[in-house]
């Protein structure tokens, strides 16, 4: 009985140090969750603003402050990039950021009063395949 209740006890134990152990190694992947924008970097690009996921971030050079005139079929191929009130990295100002309703009534994140955008052909973090396409497509520069 005494040797059944020390077992349990040490269960117990292990059980809230492993716990304490995986949420303290988890922490650092959260905080990068929630870096809504970050700046990356890339050979012969220079640096460029991207998702929390590194997923490059575009403008549109037909649009106007606060305003989207990328609509419809665009929006397909360029969609708008939304992230809520969520915090910068490093070498960003939060009050650079905005949320403007665009025309078709979904919200846009804007940088500087401009909207921005991923590239539907960028499938992985620092892809930058939209850079100049159109030479009315580019990545934001910090």
């Amino acid at each position: 009985m005494m040797n059944t209740f020390f077992t349990f006890l040490i269960l117990i134990i292990c059980s809230f140090f492993t716990t304490g152990i995986l949420l303290f190694d988890q922490s650092p992947a959260r905080t990068a969750e929630m870096i809504g924008v970050k700046i990356m970097e890339k050979e012969l690009v220079g640096k460029f603003l991207a998702d929390g996921n590194g997923m490059s971030l575009y403008s549109f050079a037909k649009d106007g402050k606060n305003t989207s005139n990328c609509i419809e079929g665009c929006a397909v191929n360029w969609p708008p990039f939304y992230v809520n009130r969520s915090a910068v990295g490093d070498g960003l100002e939060p009050g650079d950021f905005s949320t403007m309703t665009r025309s078709d009534g979904r919200q846009q994140t804007t940088y500087k009063n401009m909207p921005l955008y991923y590239f539907k052909n960028d499938k992985y973090p620092n892809d930058t395949f939209g850079q100049g396409l159109g030479d009315v497509w580019f990545l934001v520069t910090p």
